[in-house]
């Protein structure tokens, strides 16, 4: 029979509230800091029914309409004309040309691989926190991160962004009418919020702070009139789908695997 600890109360439920029911597997035993636990808030324990073995929550469901970008790191091959030798200060710009690192749109890629690599830190936490599904949808957006920087570096349109079942619009329309879509208000979180939902909410900050970078590359004073439209839109998409994650994540729509 399963003993479950505290700590294993608290992911389950997340915000205990007086005599809320929790359920549990038959047979299931408490620690005692979990009994104690459940005598604080009063918490009625009810069984679990059986239910049919499922598969495993790691296996995505087969996707036949998933963007041509939504797939694994591959290592970026670049062609390019090299000098040489190459100055130390210079990297590439596109296939024909290198530029110093510190021109505002190299800061921008520097920018785009920092937001990429917390998106994969942020989807390793997820895992850690036995949820699956946001993890895969995380990897969904570290690889939009990488189709922002291709398209910018290959100067062609960003492609639309699509995750968890919904495009650019739906997007949009969920983050600004949160209650209408998932019954919920916008969100402001605080001290009592799960690890995950502050996890999320700092990736959001520095998607919205490459957001301003690119702006500083591509939309430059005086005229403040952006060369790259479409990629400042696919930036703004893409704060909105982690602020949708977020979203889900505290409405309780997305699964845990709970291993008691």
């Amino acid at each position: 029979m399963p003993i479950i600890t505290e700590a294993e109360l608290r992911d389950r439920i997340r915000r205990p509230k007086r005599g809320m029911k929790v359920a549990v597997p038959p047979g299931a035993r408490f620690s005692p800091s979990a009994r104690d636990f459940i005598g604080q808030w009063g918490l009625e324990i009810v069984e679990e029914q059986a239910t049919p073995p499922s598969p495993p929550p790691e296996t995505p469901p087969a996707r036949q309409s998933a963007p041509a970008w939504d797939k694994p790191s591959s290592f970026p091959v670049r062609p390019v004309k090299r000098p040489d030798p190459k100055p130390e200060h210079m990297t590439q710009l596109d296939a024909e040309h290198f530029a110093p690192k510190n021109i505002p749109r190299i800061r921008f890629r520097g920018k785009m691989d920092s937001v990429q690599g917390l998106t994969q830190l942020v989807a390793a936490r997820a895992r850690a926190w036995q949820l699956p599904e946001l993890a895969r949808h995380l990897d969904t957006l570290a690889a939009y991160c990488r189709e922002i920087v291709s398209a910018e570096y290959n100067d062609r349109t960003v492609a639309a962004i699509e995750v968890a079942g919904l495009d650019e619009a739906a997007l949009r329309e969920a983050t600004h009418h949160p209650r209408k879509a998932l019954g919920i208000p916008h969100l402001t979180p605080g001290p009592d919020d799960h690890e995950i939902l502050h996890w999320l909410n700092y990736l959001r900050a520095q998607v919205r702070e490459a957001e301003l970078d690119a702006l500083d590359a591509f939309a430059p004073p005086p005229a403040y009139e952006p060369s790259r439209p479409d990629l400042i839109r696919a930036l703004n998409r893409l704060s909105s789908a982690v602020y949708y994650l977020e979203l889900l994540f505290q409405a309780g729509k997305l699964s845990w695997q709970v291993h008691l």
